[in-house]
């Protein structure tokens, strides 16, 4: 994939997500691992204007490569997470609503459903918090990563990781609809069934036989 089909392709991603309604007041970002480094979407630019020229790239350190504008103020944990994760090859951060709902409980999401397994283990844990842009954020984003390729930020979004955008991006998505119906299972008083450890390892074991997922 050249450098310009891969920046059209993380402008898509940030479009589509903003469309599904993730982003709210701007909210959220994406990036895609270029090179060395990595290309990430601005700060600050409504993703419907937004551009493939508009994106900025970034070294593994933070430095930035090339771009007029600022990068996303969430950099930090995207680079974290690429010295951290050398199979994420994308990251998707948003505000989805059900997921940042729950976030704010500061409770992952256990294995109701075995697409749980999608995102990479047994559960979807909730980082602790942190400031947004900080360091420790970063840190608490790589800790709760591991294992898995999604995580709950609290009191704040999700951050899903994958091999491919494409595969970010259905990560993140299907975070907000297991959130959303875990959500609905506790509103109706309700207990869910939790899938015990051996369940989730055999429906693990199912999805590598479909291929790549995330």
């Amino acid at each position: 994939m050249s450098e310009m089909e891969l920046r059209q392709d993380i402008v898509a991603v940030a479009q589509a997500i903003d469309r599904a309604g993730f982003c709210p007041s701007k909210s959220g970002n994406v990036s895609a691992r270029f090179g060395e480094g990595l290309l990430i979407t601005p700060s600050g630019l409504p993703y419907a204007q937004t551009t493939p020229e508009d994106l900025i790239s970034l070294s593994l350190d933070g430095t930035v490569l090339e771009g007029a504008r600022k990068p996303s103020s969430e950099w930090p944990f995207h680079v974290a997470i690429y010295r951290a994760r050398p199979d994420a090859q994308a990251i998707v951060h948003t505000h989805s609503p059900r997921a940042t709902a729950l976030s704010c409980t500061r409770r992952g999401i256990p294995a109701f459903h075995y697409m749980i397994a999608l995102c990479g283990g047994a559960d979807v844990r909730c980082a602790d918090y942190a400031t947004f842009g900080t360091p420790e954020l970063a840190a608490n984003a790589v800790k709760g990563l591991q294992g898995r390729k999604a995580v709950l930020l609290a009191n704040h979004g999700v951050i899903a990781l994958g091999q491919s955008l494409a595969g970010a991006h259905a990560i993140v998505a299907e975070v907000e609809n297991l959130a959303g119906q875990y959500l609905d299972i506790l509103a109706a008083g309700l207990d869910p069934v939790i899938l015990d450890a051996a369940e989730m390892e055999r429906v693990a074991a199912r999805f590598a036989g479909y291929g790549k997922l995330g």
